[in-house]
């Protein structure tokens, strides 16, 4: 394991299944804001592990809106640095790794339910804005594989098998997030037992996402406020593996004019399109304030 870094290292962290929108730009931004702020290291990571949507020409467009848009790393996909490879793809060795780890420890099981099985007995998720009561933002697991025994069952690699972490239903989770404040969460009412490994045979963004901040020793993660209750499944990722986790510092989420999250379906905000019609960073930026 990395040992623990003196510096703040941040991160960027985009997937190449479209094109970035102003709501990435906005966070990014404070991302890269926070690390100059501290004197820190910018990292950024390609997270195309939906290989399904990943797509090169997606890559390259991103990497090339980030630089016109005034974003600088000091680490990532196009210089490298001391925790390459920067794109998750190449990073399967360290997924297993921390895959098998869960398994031996017996806090995964493996689970055949399908994801209409598990929205048919739940019920349908519902949003809460950051700093309200919680309600889950996907329907809890019921429990049906719980009761199985890992070490007898299937590797990950068997078709149809997800492999889900195993919550301590009832504990509460805390953190303090720098810029919503104190954090509360109970595990088995405000989420539930959780994939970690899919059965396409590849690992879940939780995991990915812990195994790579820590690898790459990133001090504080910047991200949406649509993140806020996935802080809760990573810390207990993070106990599980032996790691120590970073702070979070959650941005509230830009809207479309109808009150809706945008999202990379919005072309006419995305970065690319805005290039295009003249606008420049400046004055993108300064809409923000």
């Amino acid at each position: 394991m990395v040992p623990p870094s003196s510096i703040y290292r941040g991160r960027l962290a985009p997937s190449p299944t479209g094109h970035l929108h102003l709501g990435h730009a906005r966070t990014f931004w404070t991302a890269q804001q926070r690390a100059r702020a501290a004197g820190g290291v910018l990292v950024l990571r390609s997270e195309d592990l939906d290989l399904s949507r990943s797509r090169a020409d997606f890559a390259a467009a991103m990497l090339e809106d980030l630089r016109w848009f005034g974003f600088a790393w000091q680490e990532g996909p196009d210089v490298s640095g001391p925790y390459a490879p920067y794109i998750q793809s190449g990073r399967w060795e360290y997924y297993r790794a921390a895959f098998e780890q869960l398994r031996a420890a017996g806090v995964i099981f493996p689970c055949t339910c399908s994801r209409r099985d598990v929205q048919e007995s739940a019920g349908a998720p519902h949003e809460a804005p950051p700093g309200e009561a919680w309600t889950p933002d996907e329907p809890i697991y019921p429990g049906t594989c719980r009761s199985g025994n890992p070490a007898g069952r299937p590797a990950p690699a068997c078709p149809g098998t997800n492999w889900r972490f195993r919550v301590p239903a009832g504990a509460v989770l805390k953190f303090a997030d720098g810029h919503y404040g104190a954090q509360s969460a109970t595990a088995g009412a405000h989420f539930g037992d959780f994939i970690v490994w899919r059965k396409d045979d590849t690992p879940a963004y939780q995991l990915a996402c812990v195994v790579d901040d820590a690898a790459m020793v990133i001090t504080e993660v910047v991200r949406g406020a649509d993140l806020l209750l996935s802080t809760f499944r990573q810390l207990l990722l993070y106990r599980a593996l032996g790691l120590a986790a970073p702070a979070f510092y959650h941005c509230p989420l830009l809207t479309d004019e109808h009150g809706v999250r945008l999202a990379k379906r919005h072309e006419a905000l995305s970065l690319r399109s805005l290039r295009d019609q003249g606008r420049s960073p400046e004055n993108i930026r300064a809409g923000w304030r």
